[in-house]
């Protein structure tokens, strides 16, 4: 017994283009193609794909999930790792959260600020090192220095953008659109626009900078948690920018 894409995409609620593109990655490949050109999937394909959305359920990225079903990678282990990182962002959160709501208190008081109290949450130097690593001490405290000048409305601005950014992405993922697609492209030329807002990557940088969100573990789950696939999709879209409108 065999099905058509188009019959696999259906019963799923997915995308004949989200099919297409995990075996284009060599996640989920067809049982066959036949002289029509049509993708067709037997009973074993099925039970791959169903781990795959268990897998994307549970929070892991494409690369994880082909690591898991090729029995490169533990899906314990895997899954344990995930598990801590958004436990630590978490923790982070719910601090900023405080520190936030300790300074609408003061602000409506009319008291001053505690400097011991806050500013917990807040990290700016927990990625220095790797900033100054890959694009130089410069680009760090040009960031610093943007970051400080934006003011509190600024950054929540800043702040809010990214979310909007975040949930386009996940939106568009969730329903299987392509990296080159216009709405996407959009969503990538306001990514790079919230980004230049301190540092302005030319193409190789910008593919750089948006490789790490798939391939480190901690930028994965920032944008992960957004939606399965938002990382792919923006690093992906983003690869296809650069070369398009910044090369």
């Amino acid at each position: 017994m065999e099905w058509t894409i188009h019959q696999v995409a259906r019963a799923t609620g997915t995308t004949s283009r989200t099919l297409r593109h995990y075996g284009d990655v060599g996640l989920l490949a067809p049982s066959r193609v036949g002289a029509n050109g049509y993708r067709y999937y037997d009973d074993a394909a099925l039970r791959r794909y169903q781990r795959i959305l268990l897998l994307r359920e549970l929070g892991l990225g494409l690369g994880a999930i082909a690591g898991v079903l090729d029995e490169r990678t533990d899906a314990v282990q895997a899954l344990r790792a995930h598990a801590e990182l958004l436990e630590r962002e978490a923790a982070r959160l719910h601090r900023l959260a405080a520190s936030v709501r300790e300074t609408v208190r003061r602000t409506e008081q009319g008291e001053e600020l505690d400097v011991t109290t806050s500013f917990e949450g807040f990290d700016a130097s927990r990625y220095e090192e790797e900033v100054v690593q890959r694009w130089g001490r410069e680009a760090h405290e040009d960031a610093q220095r943007a970051w400080r000048e934006l003011g509190v409305d600024g950054r929540a601005a800043h702040g809010a953008e990214a979310d909007a950014i975040g949930r386009g992405f996940a939106a568009a993922a969730a329903r299987g659109a392509a990296p080159g697609d216009a709405d996407v492209q959009e969503l990538v030329r306001r990514h790079h626009a919230w980004v230049s807002l301190f540092w302005t990557p030319g193409a190789e940088q910008y593919r750089g900078l948006t490789a790490t969100y798939v391939q480190d573990e901690r930028f994965r789950a920032a944008y992960e948690a957004f939606g399965p696939g938002t990382a792919e999709l923006l690093r992906d879209a983003a690869a296809l920018f650069a070369g398009r409108e910044l090369d």
